[in-house]
């Protein structure tokens, strides 16, 4: 039996709200593999599970404390998953009240953690779209992006699903 760190307990409690789906099934993966699009045809196996290479792209810009994001990710591994996870870590707390869209939790003071949906192999996903308030208004904030789990696959490339972002309180929009 593996013991669970709190970042485990956090995201299994959020399963059970709906927000993340099967991170049992990222725990126990059989010789098998796993079903739906994780289990496609070809590719490299890693110890005999799946392996992915996920990737997030965007661009984010800050107003007046309200911080906006438009991301995709990106699967650039031999097979697909059938859903992920991504934690959005702001420097700034956030406001108490956020309205934030379906998929998404928030994971204390300044995360909010988001489902991407299905990731084909070699292929994009459907686009995240969040906005979040601040507390306060600060003039800059560094949003730190990563995958916190991928769907029962290993992704052993952690270049491109773990990145920093800075926006200054301009309007401007920076793309990552």
């Amino acid at each position: 039996m593996r013991n669970f760190s709190a970042r485990d307990l956090s995201v299994r409690d959020l399963c059970a709200r709906g927000v993340v789906v099967a991170v049992a099934a990222a725990a126990v993966v059989g010789a098998a593999g796993v079903s739906g699009a994780a289990g496609a045809v070809g590719g490299e196996r890693f110890g005999g599970v799946p392996e992915a290479d996920l990737a997030f792209h965007g661009r984010l810009w800050m107003d007046d404390g309200r911080v906006e994001l438009r991301m995709t990710p990106q699967n650039h591994g031999p097979f697909g998953v059938d859903d992920a996870t991504v934690r959005l870590r702001w420097s700034a707390p956030l406001a108490d009240e956020q309205r934030l869209p379906a998929g998404c939790a928030r994971s204390g003071a300044r995360a909010v953690l988001c489902r991407t949906g299905a990731l084909p192999a070699d292929g994009w996903g459907r686009t995240v779209t969040l906005a979040v308030r601040l507390r306060g208004e600060p003039s800059e904030v560094t949003l730190g992006i990563d995958a916190v789990w991928g769907g029962g696959a290993v992704d052993r490339n952690h270049r491109n699903d773990r990145q920093e972002v800075l926006v200054l309180d301009t309007g401007d929009s920076y793309v990552f």
